[in-house]
């Protein structure tokens, strides 16, 4: 008997291989294609590796996005983190594009920390250790490169009395019905899982203007409500921007998992362990000798290390097509192009490690926005 392939992607969960073109007609997404890309790019005045290159492949109302920004309307940024340990590369490539979109657009970024739902979701996490990882995770963030007078990080356990007032409103208008149609919530999920989705809708309302959400396809769930109850309240419905995931070093299905450490590189990790890792764990498009590699050559759309350097770690466009075809014709060994990508990935960690002991002496201007944290809370208590 033929085993059939089993896919699960929930905001917690992403199992099997990922169909994303299923994705969009099931979650109802539209694919963003290359009229809108060139779009954002004319009016961002540059290009972004993860649009040109599909990272980047799904959405929902980019183009009114587009179109409130080229009528002077202007949008908003809102992304999260779940702070349930350290963060792996994956994590940040949401992250990186919403920077992108801040720089470009000189738009204002607020980044929610959910302690409180991996507290909920998780056994085994506690609140302190959730809690613990929050500030952990906003270095990390940090270091990226936000602009601290356009960005507002904000923690939910922290800063839930601001956020409360309009949680219970938007929970109001949602039953348990749609939570558990939408989410697969059933009888034994704690009620604190089941309220929770009232609070990462909340930040959708922080300005009143057009809310651009990048994220993993994962998280669009939350959105499907959200746009079901905005204009109820007088807001847009959210607009989004859905990633693929990053692949696991261990094969293409599936994402990253942070309690699976040789699927990932964290951002943590230093030399000899990002080496150790590349070169026992990364999935190869290889052949079996190199003899037989170099006649018939490597299979890049199943190799890691290159689908890696394409998604995130090789900007220049020239260089990877030419990773590509030297890979190949058999030219370029496996372990090679794994060389190519530890390189690459060490230096990103070096500067990001500096990047992010920096961040400890500013985290406070991020935390403590006071321009931000007011424009919101003048908007959801009106």
């Amino acid at each position: 008997m033929v085993k059939k392939e089993t896919t699960k992607i929930t905001p917690w969960e992403v199992e099997g291989k990922v169909d994303y073109d299923k994705l969009i007609r099931k979650f109802g997404t539209s694919p963003l294609d290359q009229e809108l890309v060139k779009r954002i790019e004319r009016n961002a005045g540059a290009s972004h590796l993860f649009l040109r290159r599909g990272i980047f492949f799904s959405h929902r109302d980019l183009n009114l996005v587009m179109d409130d920004y080229e009528n002077g309307k202007g949008f908003f940024l809102y992304t999260g983190r779940g702070p349930s340990g350290p963060m792996h590369i994956g994590h940040i490539i949401p992250f990186i594009m919403t920077k992108w979109f801040q720089e470009r657009f000189k738009v204002n970024v607020y980044i929610e920390l959910t302690d409180d739902e991996k507290f909920l979701n998780d056994e085994k996490i506690t609140l302190d250790y959730s809690r613990k990882w929050s500030y952990e995770n906003a270095l990390d963030i940090i270091a990226l490169g936000f602009d601290p007078d356009k960005t507002f990080i904000f923690q939910d356990t922290d800063y839930i009395k601001n956020i409360y007032p309009m949680a219970i409103k938007v929970a109001k208008k949602i039953n348990f019905s749609l939570v558990k149609a939408v989410f697969g919530f059933r009888n034994d999920t704690n009620i604190g899982m089941i309220f929770y989705p009232a609070i990462q809708i909340v930040p959708t309302f922080f300005e009143k203007k057009r809310c651009l959400i990048p994220a993993a396809i994962d998280q669009d769930p939350y959105w499907r409500i959200q746009r079901d109850i905005a204009e109820g309240f007088g807001y847009y419905k959210a607009a989004a921007i859905h990633n693929r995931f990053l692949p696991p070093l261990t094969g293409l299905e599936g994402k990253m998992s942070a309690s699976i450490p040789e699927t990932a590189i964290y951002l943590h990790d230093d030399e000899k362990t990002v080496r150790q890792k590349i070169m026992k764990y990364a999935f190869s498009g290889g052949q079996a000798t190199v003899e037989l590699h170099r006649k018939l050559g490597g299979n890049p759309d199943v190799d890691v290390s290159f689908q890696w350097l394409k998604y995130l770690f090789e900007p220049d466009d020239s260089k990877i097509k030419k990773i590509e075809e030297e890979y190949r014709s058999g030219n370029l060994l496996t372990g090679e192009l794994k060389e190519i990508l530890i390189e690459k990935i060490n230096q990103f960690l070096e500067k990001h490690r500096s990047e992010r002991e920096k961040a400890k002496e500013k985290i406070n201007e991020f935390t403590q926005n006071g321009i931000l944290a007011q424009q919101m809370r003048n908007n959801i208590f009106e």
